[in-house]
């Protein structure tokens, strides 16, 4: 392989710089011509070449750019700084520090030497003390992103793609890139440019005059007239779907230079582009490192995705496809039966979990923040796929983390105070609920955590922050989370001779933060335990779920159907507001009339906003931007649905005679012989029953000439 001709490679880039153009509606595009002018008048900061540009003038230069990309950007970086006075078409009137401290030393040498012609700062300077642009590299799309796993030693120096979870993010801190001296003696500026982590300052001037005089001047740090650059160390772990079985997952640190940083968050899942390198030691750590090397990448690119790629995940939806989504009919059971079509039955838990996936709208009235996030509790015995419909939640979720309840202690889950290897001081790093800030929290196993671990999530329920005092360290976490619990019952089974409280056995102001609590509970059946068999053998035989009427939704068009919904902010109208009211009214009375007997909920203020939050995200799932009396009415059935699931069928006859129920609500609503009809189908469908159910109660008790109903179907008065 001959050797290359960097000088003939220089010559090359300028061509590609100023000649590369894209065919537009104007005629000629020049995509970097037009950067340079932004960046000769400094406009523009970030100068961001791609690599499928280069390729379609000169593949071979774009393929050793990849290979030896830290040369290549000093070739473009001094290709960009020779061609800038070309592209600037007026003075620059911004000036900061740095343009100050030259214009003062430049009008110094001319008053001091006698130069009557303004010299050129470039030839007094280093290039990267004047240079106000930064340079990166965009891969080319062929190129598929590599795990950290696959990162080696073969890609030291060159530009690669790779994929991770952040774990940990430093603040953003200045680190200098030249340092100025100037001489004791003399007078005279020495420059020094700093490309490692760590530098040995210059002492003895190097000036003519000192030297001739012999006079070993000494130089002074000067701060002002030094260049510093914006630096910030990520640490990136390890995808769970790319970690071989049985082993742990990997990290590997990120620097970030320049405007690349602030571009992540702990938690985030990115693609980071840049050079691999390894880490130059000095002193001490040099000696006692050895022959080992630690490495890291230089970045270029940060970008945030989602946990599936792009290729998995496709395009936003446009709006047309949403409209013609949303207006399909019986759309709500088609995404609910769509959410883990492999686990049978749990209809109306699956539509629980597509409102948390959706969740509510958040108000802030007056400084007061009220939280839209749902939080639901799946309580039920062993073998009734909970842990299951976590994993998928936590698969489908943009944003989520999943942990179980002795696997996590309460630092795990709320922040540890830990100690910066880069520049001691103590630091915070998030748990589990502050990773999945806007997103999901799964907590398998929730009966077996310690109590004391438990009480950390309190907080992040209803307020959704983590207040933490440690180590002199007071701040506080935002924990924008829904919290999804799976617990089993207190005696491993549900005992149906023991009360609900004695079988669940969670404090009540634990309780009282879960919007839904539903109790799943394997009873014998032998129909119901017969389609079960035939679904669980027809997965296991064929993978994948028995054929339905239905055909259940792709993930990936879930994931975007619901991050567009996420997009909606539904409000309550003014007409719906004393609908709602009665509602929680109704619910408080049922409650305490209940009290005396069996009462099996806790219902307080907290159960109003839980309805109110619900009636927002199936808002949010039809893409309306107003709540209507049909949403309120879901939620409140929900509700009593999941209530209901924590009353015994032997006790509760309603079951088992829908009819004597549907007619025992609709004599408590007369006043005193007529009931409006409306309102009392609306609050029988509110409260579980189907409109088949209603319909066959009013038929049966007009038989029985109980009462009548007007021709118009506007009334029921009894006789």
């Amino acid at each position: 392989m001959p050797p290359t001709d960097y000088l003939e490679e220089k010559e090359s880039i300028k061509k590609f710089l100023t000649e590369f153009y894209t065919d537009g509606d104007n005629g000629k595009v020049f995509a970097y011509g037009l950067q340079l002018t932004k960046i000769a008048h400094r406009e523009q900061t970030e100068l961001v070449i791609n690599l499928d540009d280069v390729a379609q003038v000169d593949r071979e230069l774009a393929e050793r750019i990849a290979q030896n990309t830290r040369r290549y950007t000093t070739l473009f970086s001094d290709a960009v700084f020779e061609l800038l006075p070309t592209y600037r078409q007026r003075d620059v009137m911004a000036k900061d520090a740095l343009d100050v401290y030259i214009e003062h030393r430049m009008l110094l040498r001319q008053r001091f030497r006698g130069d009557t012609q303004p010299s050129d700062p470039r030839n007094m300077f280093p290039p990267e003390l004047i240079r106000r642009f930064e340079l990166y590299f965009a891969p080319q799309s062929r190129y598929k992103p590599l795990s950290v796993r696959k990162v080696k030693a073969e890609n030291i120096g060159k530009l690669i793609c790779t994929r991770g979870i952040v774990t940990r993010c430093t603040e953003v801190k200045p680190i200098m890139v030249v340092a100025t001296y100037t001489c004791d003696q003399c007078g005279a500026e020495s420059y020094q440019p700093i490309s490692s982590p760590s530098f040995l300052p210059l002492t003895m001037c190097p000036s003519d005059e000192c030297q001739k005089n012999k006079s070993g001047g000494r130089l002074y740090l000067q701060t002002r007239g030094s260049k510093f650059m914006k630096y910030q160390e990520i640490k990136i772990q390890e995808q769970n779907d790319q970690v071989p079985i049985g082993s742990i997952p990997r990290s590997m640190t990120v620097i970030a230079r320049g405007e690349v940083t602030r571009l992540t968050m702990p938690g985030d899942h990115v693609q980071v582009t840049g050079v691999y390198l390894p880490m130059a030691r000095t002193g001490f750590k040099q000696m006692s490192q050895g022959l080992l090397s630690e490495t890291f990448i230089e970045a270029h690119r940060i970008d945030r995705v989602k946990k599936m790629s792009d290729d998995e995940c496709g395009a936003p939806l446009t709006d047309e496809e949403l409209m013609t989504l949303a207006h399909e009919p019986d759309f709500y059971e088609k995404l609910s039966s769509s959410l883990a079509p492999e686990i049978y039955g749990h209809e109306d838990v699956k539509k629980a979990l597509l409102l948390l996936l959706v969740g509510g709208v958040d108000v802030n009235p007056h400084g007061m923040k009220i939280r839209g996030n749902i939080n639901i509790c799946l309580m039920g015995d062993p073998g009734v796929a909970k842990s299951q419909l976590l994993c998928y939640i936590d698969r489908i979720a943009p944003r989520s983390q999943y942990t179980t309840g002795r696997g996590s202690s309460g630092i795990g889950l709320t922040a540890a105070v830990m100690k910066d290897p880069v520049t001691g001081e103590m630091t915070l790093e998030g748990g589990a609920l502050v990773l999945a800030d806007q997103g999901v929290c799964c907590i398998d196993e929730f009966d077996k955590m310690l109590d004391g671990d438990r009480t950390a999530i309190h907080e992040v329920m209803e307020q959704q922050t983590i207040s933490i005092a440690k180590a002199g360290i007071l701040t506080t976490l935002n924990a924008r989370v829904s919290v999804l619990a799976a617990a089993n019952p207190a005696f491993g089974r549900y005992n149906i001779k023991k009360s609900a409280e004695a079988n669940i056995q969670l404090p009540a102001a634990l309780l009282s933060r879960f919007d839904l609590l539903w109790l799943i509970r394997d009873k014998s059946n032998s129909e119901n335990d017969l389609r079960l068999a035939q679904h669980v053998t027809y997965v296991h035989q064929h993978s994948t779920q028995p054929p339905t009427q239905v055909e259940p939704l792709d993930p990936k068009l879930m994931t975007r159907y619901i991050a567009a919904c996420k997009l909606k902010q539904p409000t309550i109208p003014e007409s719906l507001s004393e609908y709602i009211v009665s509602m929680y009214v109704d619910m408080r009375k049922q409650s305490r009339l209940n009290k005396g007997g069996h009462t099996q909920t806790f219902t307080s203020a907290r159960t109003l906003l839980a309805l109110l939050r619900l009636s927002t995200a199936l808002a949010r799932l039809r893409l309306a931007d107003v709540v209507e009396q049909a949403d309120v009415n879901e939620a409140v059935r929900l509700m009593e649905m999941s209530k209901q699931s924590l009353e015994d069928d032997e006790e509760k006859g309603r079951s088992a005679n829908p009819v004597d129920a549907i007619y025992s609500i609709i004599r408590e609503m007369s006043d005193p012989d007529t009931v409006r009809f409306d309102e009392a189908r609306q609050r029988i469908l509110a409260k579980g029953f189907t409109p088949d159910q209603f319909e066959q109660c009013l038929d049966e008790y007009q038989r029985l000439n109980v009462w009548q109903v007007n021709q118009s179907r506007t009334r029921i008065t009894f006789v």
